[in-house]
């Protein structure tokens, strides 16, 4: 490319689209921001046809690389009682951001990344985060994980599921880091059940019941139980 396109490319498309990208990437999934999709979407498919599409797609992993390498500072910061929460805060922002991100970046995606890169842009922006966050944080996150599912209700069943599903669709291979832990949200995490076994599995089950009944929760469905007892 000549310096004089190049040029324009610093000067009037690149911090338009930096502006725009820095608002959807601090936004709140419940916030209504006032972005102009279709002007970003423009400015998009002007740097792909005047063939600016590896400085775009340069720039654009950089921000966000920078982006999260922030989130992983702001996360160092969390004391162990919050960090669970705080990791599935930034995951879901994350992934809520690129919700609107990918689909304005689609003629990159088409004609850049999909065709001479072999890849996707959703995907390489998603292991940004596995690379920049979560790999970062994998060791301190996944003992509180375990902690929390040894005691039920400690951490909000929902955010759990978000996480531990959230961690798996980065990194499969995590899940073997706990097994157990895993295969409570994703199914055929443990292999298959071995008839020799069941005894164990039984038992495992009274464990559980046990726990979640010394934690305060009825045993079977107690109303029935009156109602038969009363009639």
């Amino acid at each position: 490319l000549n310096a004089m396109a190049v040029e324009d490319y610093r000067n009037n498309h690149w911090p338009n689209l930096e502006k725009a990208i820095d608002r959807l990437l601090i936004q709140n999934p419940t916030d209504h921001i006032s972005v102009s999709y279709a002007q970003i979407y423009s400015y998009v498919y002007k740097c792909v046809c005047q063939q600016h599409s590896e400085l775009l797609y340069a720039d654009l992993t950089l921000k966000i690389t920078n982006h999260l390498q922030q989130v992983s500072t702001h996360l160092q910061a969390s004391p162990p009682e919050d960090f669970i929460e705080n990791f599935n805060v930034a995951l879901t922002q994350y992934t809520a951001s690129l919700q609107c991100i990918v689909p304005v970046f689609m003629y990159l995606n088409k004609f850049y990344i999909e065709s001479k890169l072999n890849r996707d842009l959703r995907e390489d922006l998603m292991k940004l985060f596995a690379d920049h966050v979560a790999e970062i944080h994998v060791n301190t996150l996944m003992p509180l994980l375990i902690k929390a599912h040894s005691m039920p209700f400690q951490v909000q069943p929902s955010t759990m599921a978000s996480v531990v599903k959230g961690l798996h669709s980065l990194r499969p291979d995590w899940a073997q880091l706990a097994p157990a832990l895993f295969s409570g949200f994703i199914p055929q995490i443990n292999p298959p059940a071995v008839e020799s076994l069941l005894p164990d599995y039984a038992a495992h089950d009274q464990k559980l019941q046990l726990e979640l009944y010394m934690n305060g929760f009825p045993r079977g469905d107690q109303s029935r139980k009156r109602a038969s007892e009363d009639s």
